[in-house]
């Protein structure tokens, strides 16, 4: 099995930006903690990070007959992309989204996600957790699917 792991805009800026809300882990530290919990299951990863939309667009789109399942932190772009929404819809790659902070106690705008209604499962204020957690949730789906 093989997971395609999107971080959005921002997330490069782990261990800076706002640690009382994300942490102070980095980004480097986010994805060795997922690579290491999915060589211990015997899942493949990939992982792309980009503050561009488009970029993440493309990525979607590229995972097409060569990913299995995706995980996708959108960040900023859970509130404002329907593009995002629909390359993964397009697609039709098991998606679970993430968030690191629990968007539904945040901002009235961040309460909005235009991803979830796409996705097989949202989990939110996990801090790094909610990525696998994720996993699991893709890889039982994937299992039951063939």
């Amino acid at each position: 099995m093989k997971i395609l792991i999107i971080n959005g805009p921002n997330l490069n800026m782990l261990g800076i930006r706002e640690p009382e809300i994300y942490g102070r882990e980095t980004l480097a530290d986010l994805v060795n903690y997922i690579r290491e919990y999915c060589d211990n299951k015997n899942i493949r990863t990939q992982f792309f990070q980009s503050n561009s939309e488009g970029a993440i667009v493309d990525a979607i789109q590229e995972a097409y007959g060569r990913i299995d399942g995706i995980i996708i932190n959108p960040a900023a772009y859970t509130h404002t992309s329907i593009a995002i929404a629909d390359a993964v819809k397009a697609v039709m790659i098991p998606t679970v989204e993430v968030h690191l902070s629990d968007i539904s106690k945040r901002e009235g705008f961040r309460k909005i996600s235009y991803i979830s209604p796409v996705c097989i499962a949202t989990l939110a204020g996990k801090h790094f957790k909610a990525y696998t957690e994720a996993v699991d949730i893709l890889a039982d789906y994937i299992k039951k699917q063939k």
